[in-house]
């Protein structure tokens, strides 16, 4: 239903409709500054914690161990340090 009322409120000009040009490659900001803050040393030991986790995991056929803790830990600290920057950079 909000696609339908979204399309009928754009065939009536609205919404204003944004388009990129053609030479021009939309880039996405967050996507940028997760490459970025992911080379921080922090960010990186927690990855790496991860990455042990993870191999120690599938090395062993039965085992209850799985690795969302040491994910969510690097998840967490990524976003974090994402969010210093990211809203400065959107439109």
């Amino acid at each position: 239903m909000f696609a339908f009322v979204g399309k009928f409120l754009q065939s009536f000009q609205l919404l204003p409709r944004v388009h990129a040009q053609d030479d021009e490659e939309l880039v996405d900001p967050q996507q940028v500054l997760r490459e970025k803050c992911a080379l921080v040393p922090k960010v990186e030991s927690l990855f790496s914690k991860y990455q042990e986790c993870n191999d120690r995991v599938n090395s062993r056929t039965k085992t209850t161990e799985n690795c969302q803790e040491e994910l969510f830990d690097y998840l967490h600290e990524l976003d974090h340090c994402v969010s210093h920057t990211l809203f400065s950079k959107l439109k």
